[in-house]
C-alpha cells in the first residue's frame, strides 16, 4: 500500500560521496567490434573517482540537483565498467565510450537512458577541458546502431486529464491530508507545474489580490526548467484552486516555507515533501479512486503537465497558448505530450 509514502524522507544525502574501489577485478568480454586497449591496473581509477568527486563539487548550485546526481549515477557506472575492462574512467576513450554504449543496450537501458549517460560523459569531460569522446565517429556510429535497434521512442507517463482528476478530487479523504491533497491536485493541474517546481513553492510567495469585491491568487514559481536564471513568473489560480489553497493554508497555520509538505499517519503535518512523493500522491489517490489498474502503472509526477496538455489541445487552444501555460521552449516537447489524444472524446 502507498498510504503513508507521501511525507518526507530522511536527509537527503549528498550528492558528492567518496567511492570504493572494487576489491575484484572481473574480467569481462566485450561484445562484437571491440577495439584492443592496452591493460591498465584498475587501481588507476581511484584519480578517476577523486575526479569525478571535485567536479560534482564544483558544479553544486550551478546545475539542478537531478542533474548532479544523473551525472553521479551515469559517471559511476562507467568507471566501474573501465574497472572490469581494466581501462581508465576518466577521461575516458572513445573505444571505452563505444563499448559502454553496447553494453548499456545489454543491460536493457532505454534509448532516452543511454542518451542522458552519454551526455553526461561529455558534459564532465568538458567540464574537465578534457577532449570530448563522444564526438568521435565510432561513438557516433554506436548511438545510431543503438537508436536503430532499440529506437527513440519514450515512455509516456499517463496524462491525468480533467476527467481523471474529478475521480482523484472525490478520492481525497478529510483531515490535513485530504485538504493538502486537494490543494496539490488542482494547483499542480492549474498551474502545470513539474513536480520539482510543486515543491518549490512557499507559502510567502502566494500574492492575494481583491479586485471589484472578488478574490484572485497567484503563487510565485521562482525558478523553473526553462527559467534557469530565476526570472520568475506568477502563476493565477482558478476559483477552485484558490479554494482548496485557501483550505490548505488555514490548516498549515505559517505564513514562511514550503507550500505543500508531507502529512503523517496521525494526521500531522511535517516541515517538507520530497519531489519523490508527488507521484505516490497521485497513486495513491488512484487506487482510492478505483481507477484501472494499468493506468495507475502509467501515472507519474509529470501526469498532470501531460493531461492538461491534452486538455488544452481538445479545448482548441493554439501552441503559443499551450507552450506559454507549460512553460515549453520546444514544440516538440509539447507534441510528445499530446500525441496519443483520442479525439473522439
Amino acid at each position: 500500500m502507498l498510504n503513508n509514502q507521501d511525507f518526507p524522507q530522511n536527509a537527503q544525502k549528498s550528492l558528492v560521496e567518496k567511492k570504493s574501489l572494487p576489491s575484484k577485478v572481473i574480467q569481462i568480454k566485450f561484445p562484437a567490434r571491440p577495439v584492443s586497449v592496452p591493460e591498465i591496473p584498475p587501481d588507476l581509477n581511484t584519480n578517476a573517482y577523486a575526479l569525478l568527486n571535485s567536479t560534482l563539487i564544483k558544479i553544486e548550485g550551478a546545475y539542478a540537483p537531478a542533474t548532479i546526481r544523473a551525472y553521479k549515477v551515469d559517471l559511476i557506472d562507467l568507471i566501474e565498467f573501465c574497472d572490469q575492462g581494466h581501462q581508465i574512467g576518466l577521461p575516458a576513450s572513445p573505444t571505452t565510450v563505444a563499448n559502454f554504449i553496447i553494453k548499456l543496450m545489454r543491460d536493457g537501458r532505454t534509448s532516452a537512458s543511454i542518451r542522458r549517460a552519454i551526455a553526461g560523459i561529455a558534459s564532465i569531460h568538458k567540464l574537465n577541458r578534457f577532449v570530448d569522446p563522444t564526438k568521435d565517429p565510432d561513438v557516433i556510429l554506436e548511438m545510431r546502431r543503438m537508436h536503430r535497434t532499440i529506437g527513440r521512442a519514450s515512455k509516456q507517463a499517463q496524462g491525468i486529464t480533467n476527467e481523471i482528476l474529478k475521480k482523484l478530487l472525490a478520492a481525497t479523504e478529510a483531515g490535513n491530508r485530504g485538504a493538502r491533497d486537494r490543494a496539490l491536485l488542482l494547483i499542480a493541474y492549474d498551474t502545470l507545474c513539474r513536480r520539482s517546481e510543486l515543491v518549490a513553492l512557499r507559502v510567502d510567495d502566494v500574492k492575494i489580490i481583491m479586485t471589484d469585491g472578488n478574490e484572485h491568487i497567484s503563487i510565485l514559481l521562482r525558478r523553473s526548467k526553462t527559467d534557469q536564471n530565476a526570472m520568475g513568473r506568477r502563476l493565477h489560480l482558478k476559483e477552485c484552486a484558490q479554494k482548496a489553497l485557501q483550505e490548505w493554508l488555514e490548516r498549515l497555520c505559517d505564513d514562511r516555507g514550503p507550500l505543500f509538505r508531507g502529512v503523517n499517519r496521525a494526521q500531522k503535518i511535517t516541515k517538507t515533501l520530497g519531489a519523490g512523493q508527488i507521484n505516490r500522491i497521485y497513486k495513491r489517490l488512484a487506487i482510492r479512486a478505483n481507477l484501472d489498474e494499468e493506468l495507475i502503472k502509467k501515472i507519474s509526477g509529470h501526469s498532470m503537465r501531460v493531461g492538461h496538455a491534452q486538455d488544452l489541445v481538445i479545448s482548441g487552444a493554439s501552441m503559443p497558448q499551450i507552450m506559454s501555460k507549460g512553460r515549453w521552449s520546444k514544440t516538440d516537447t509539447v507534441m510528445r505530450y499530446v500525441e496519443h489524444i483520442d479525439f473522439q472524446l
